[in-house]
Order: C-alpha cells, then structure tokens, then sequence
C-alpha cells in the first residue's frame, strides 16, 4: 500500500494546528497530577485499535515500549476490562476514551467518574487527547501513509 499524497506539505498550516495540539497534549500529561505520559501512549494505542488504524497502532505501540510500557499490557490492552494489570484509574481513561470513541454520549456516572479520578482539567486533557487521536486516526486511514515511516 502507497501513501495517497503529502499531506502534511499539501496542507502545513492545518497540519501545524493539529502539532501544536500534540505540544499542549504532552505538556498536560506531563504536568497534570493524575496524568502521564504512559497514560497518553495507551490511549492512542487502544483507540487507534478500536479505529483499525494500522499505521497509528504500529506508531504508538512502538512509541509506548519506547517508553517503559510492557509488552504483556500492550498486548492485553484490547481486553483491559478482563485483565488486573491496569489501574483503576487507566480502566476510568480507558472506559472514558472508548465512550467518546464509539459513541460521544458519556452518562452523568462516565463523566462523575472520569471528574473524580482525574479533576476538571484531567477531564479536558483526556477528552482532547482522544479527540486529537480520532482526527489523527482518520488522517491515517485516508492517506494511507507507510508503516513504520514516522515510528522509531
């Protein structure tokens, strides 16, 4: 499979827009007290899964090990309600994503939840950071680009 065109020369302002995106991202994950970076990566890994999104799921899983995660969470990780080996507070995340993920309609008790474990701008960042790997998502799927060609 080709990559359909340069999308980020074809458009580098857009393209601009969405990095500076993934700056603030980091930098909230980063410094917000119940966040983290390995959060962030599992994020991206499980929703670029439940979007089949083959280019992303090769990105952020090599992304995630690249940074500390195990490969026995990395692997279990589309079956994280049925496992013990993820936090009470990613399964919030996690639940959180896949909710804004597959349908965009959080109940009052998703949402209290999500709030309790991680504060208003926890709840903000995560509700970015899964909008954020959506549209990144669907970039990806459109354009087709090369696996393995932005990983490290």
């Amino acid at each position: 499979m080709t990559t359909r065109l340069d999308y980020f020369n074809a458009a580098p302002e857009g393209f601009h827009i969405l990095l500076e995106q993934e700056k603030y991202l980091r930098n909230q994950f980063e410094q917000q007290p119940f966040l983290s970076l390995p959060l962030w990566e599992l994020i991206k890994l499980r929703i670029s899964q439940i979007n089949q999104c083959a280019f992303c799921i090769d990105m952020h899983s090599k992304e995630a090990l690249n940074n500390g995660e195990s490969e026995h969470r990395l692997i279990g990780l589309s079956a994280w309600r049925d496992t013990p080996i993820y936090s009470e507070d990613e399964k919030v995340a996690l639940h959180w994503a896949e909710t804004i993920t597959r349908d965009s309609n959080a109940t009052e008790q998703d949402y209290q939840s999500t709030l309790t474990a991680f504060g208003e701008q926890g709840v903000v960042a995560l509700t970015l950071a899964v909008n954020a790997i959506n549209s990144w998502n669907r970039v990806a799927k459109i354009f087709k680009p090369e696996i393995g060609s932005l990983s490290s």
